[in-house]
């Protein structure tokens, strides 16, 4: 197994209510670890994203400082230290629309609560991650779509739900069934 890319696979997050404050957290992050910054941008509604990810040690001691720079801006937070393999096509929105047997839809009032279940749920269940949408044009909410036969669906949306809501931070979850072709033009 190739062990860099097993450390690299451990990400960290901070969400800020400030621009400003942001950027200083960014800065902090990447002067206190050796981590790769994934995003590090504004967000709906004024406010500020920084995703960095690298050895669990090196994310850890960068989120710390993040949050120590970010303050009282500080909305929240997570390391995952073995982020799966398809949380990272999601979000970039590169995987293929397909068929789908079921199409879930996890919904979240915070980006890294959502990431946090978006995880959760495609290590619960055989699902495929559609889509992880981040905050922009949601009013500072994050979604993200999966499909798979019916029960696991159900399975990954639940466990992606049950992560979100202890914080929370729930927006919504449904499942739907056979969706319509024409639904899926809308996820295009």
């Amino acid at each position: 197994m190739n062990t860099h890319a097993h450390e690299a696979n451990s990400i960290g997050l901070i969400e800020l209510s400030s621009i400003a404050a942001g950027f200083q957290a960014c800065d902090a992050m990447l002067k206190a670890a050796s981590v790769q910054v994934v995003l590090s941008r504004s967000i709906c509604s004024g406010k500020y994203m920084v995703m960095v990810r690298g050895d669990v040690a090196k994310v850890q001691a960068a989120v710390a400082a993040g949050k120590r720079a970010g303050n009282f801006s500080l909305i929240d937070s997570f390391v995952i230290p073995n982020l799966h393999d398809a949380v990272f096509p999601a979000i970039a929105g590169t995987n293929k629309l397909e068929p789908l047997d079921a199409l879930g839809i996890l919904e979240s009032f915070s980006v890294a609560s959502l990431i946090e279940g978006a995880d959760a749920a495609v290590k619960a269940a055989d699902v495929k991650l559609l889509e992880i949408r981040l905050a922009m044009a949601l009013g500072g909410k994050a979604y993200v779509t999966l499909t798979g036969s019916v029960a696991d669906v159900e399975t990954a949306i639940e466990a992606g739900a049950r992560v979100v809501g202890a914080r929370g931070l729930l927006v919504n979850k449904v499942v739907i069934p056979h969706p319509r072709p024409e639904l899926l033009k809308e996820m295009i």
